[in-house]
């Protein structure tokens, strides 16, 4: 395997995926394709993978013309090669042969990044590198270039391989760059208050850019730093950070007149996570929302969770902690932090604190990373079995004719229900919590019942635990972090 250089931190696993494609001996010329959502590092990989091999690394720009485009890609061919001039291509069947021929002597990656905005301008793109690497095609006999296209843009890699597309079943790497989760955020930040790793994750979730191209010098360095820190970078309007999100949105190819994706979005944050109810607090029929979700679904913004406990019926999400950050507080009050008045934003951040924040951000943020923990970093000693999927959902009670919200469903791979969860992140939890849940668990049995909180347990409840046997498992941001 190819060296991972000492400055890409992790990926670790996707560095081995591009190492083993790269370095393939299939005698032909293969496709991969890359994507992910932006700010995840693919360019950095990229380009990384390009210098440990003398692969050739071309980025793609925006709104480009296509024969700017081509005449672009000639001049980088032309640089890389030591040509004399450069490579006057006329067509895209020309310039893909060019990239090809690149690679006779060894294998090497020859990266198209920003694809989509290629295909943007050129919509036979796709159709002309399936022709290109045709089986019996003497030029892709000849190559044995790595071919790699790379974009940001989810929903459009997704398609380039999917259905009737041209280069469906072309491929030979298919690799998603995923953020970070919560624990390798904090490694990454270099944080070992685990209560402050817990806050800046809530607000900017695992995506590494935001630290590394923005430059944070201050680093909080305790929890009691992040009013301060917060306020000088997500909320200040002198940095990048404070229009991120906007220019999101903007970016996607796929999101035109985003308007009305703003007020779903909206709407979800506030905490309507069904389809009917983002309608009506939109006042707007279900069907008339239904292209905004599949959109926002497809370019990696919102996600559907299914119930636990009620086929059919799922609920949305917002993936990135910093867009769900927007929507909840910093839309709102747009125009008042765009517009900077001494002790305004401290105003805006000291309400928000106080209600909106651990509501509408902190709480629904710190129980994805509870069913994170729950899926991916729990023993299964902890859980009385190994998980095969962990969902959230409402248990009925015929009984009583009450639903109950339940925070966590562990279930095993026949269908058995391990564990149920109760989250709360500002509450020290008690007994009263746990009487809740048992109440649940006599309508639905489980073997475990966890209990997850970011402020504590009352003693009583440590003793209860103590004497459980194992069947209650009580989870502090000490194990969320570094136990199982």
């Amino acid at each position: 395997m190819i060296d991972k250089p000492s400055d890409i931190f992790d990926r670790d696993w996707e560095w081995a995926q591009l190492s083993r494609f790269v370095t393939s001996t299939v005698e032909r010329a293969t496709l991969g394709v890359v994507s992910g959502r932006r700010r995840q590092g693919k360019t950095f990989l990229l380009q990384a993978m390009c210098q440990a091999t003398g692969g050739f690394y071309y980025g793609a720009l925006e709104a480009v013309p296509k024969h700017e485009a081509l005449h672009e890609l000639g001049r980088a061919l032309r640089d890389f090669t030591g040509a004399p001039a450069s490579y006057d291509f006329r067509s895209w069947g020309e310039a893909i042969d060019s990239l090809l021929a690149l690679a006779t002597e060894r294998p090497i990656p020859v990266v198209l990044d920003e694809f989509p905005y290629l295909v943007r301008q050129s919509k036979e793109l796709p159709s002309v590198i399936q022709h290109a690497l045709a089986p019996r095609r003497e030029q892709r006999l000849a190559s044995r270039a790595r071919l790699l296209l790379c974009g940001s843009s989810i929903s459009f890699m997704g398609d380039l391989l999917a259905g009737q597309a041209p280069l469906r079943g072309r491929a030979a790497l298919e690799l998603i760059v995923p953020t970070f989760n919560f624990r390798v955020a904090a490694d990454y930040w270099g944080f070992r208050d685990h209560r402050l790793a817990a806050l800046v994750y809530f607000v900017l979730g695992g995506t590494p850019a935001y630290r590394a191209e923005h430059l944070f010098e201050d680093t909080p360095q305790s929890a009691e730093e992040f009013d301060g820190w917060i306020m000088r970078y997500v909320l200040n309007p002198a940095n990048p950070l404070f229009r991120e999100v906007r220019m999101l949105l903007a970016e996607d190819p796929t999101i035109y007149e985003s308007g009305l994706y703003s007020a779903v979005l909206t709407a979800v944050a506030e905490g309507n996570n069904t389809r009917g109810g983002i309608a009506n607090r939109l006042e707007r029929k279900a069907t008339d929302i239904s292209h905004q979700l599949t959109v926002l679904e497809d370019a990696g913004l919102l996600v559907t969770d299914k119930d636990a406990f009620r086929p059919g019926r799922s609920y949305y999400r917002i993936t990135e902690p910093l867009v769900r950050f927007y929507y909840a507080i910093m839309r709102p009050n747009w125009a008042a932090l765009e517009t900077v008045r001494l002790g305004r934003t401290e105003a805006i951040w000291r309400a928000a604190s106080k209600n909106t924040f651990p509501s509408q951000v902190a709480g629904p943020v710190f129980e994805r990373m509870c069913r994170v923990w729950t899926a991916d970093m729990a023993s299964d000693e902890t859980l009385g079995g190994m998980p095969s999927k962990v969902l959230s959902g409402v248990v009925y009670d015929s009984s009583t004719r009450q639903s109950h919200e339940v925070d966590l469903a562990a279930f095993s791979s026949d269908g058995e229900l391990l564990a149920l969860g109760e989250v709360k992140w500002g509450d020290v939890i008690g007994m009263g919590h746990l009487a809740r849940l048992e109440k649940v668990a006599a309508i639905r049995p489980a073997r475990r019942l966890l209990l997850f909180s970011g402020a504590g347990f009352m003693p009583q409840l440590e003793e209860a635990a103590r004497e459980s046997g194992g069947r209650i498992q009580l989870v502090d941001l000490d194990r969320l972090y570094e136990g199982d």
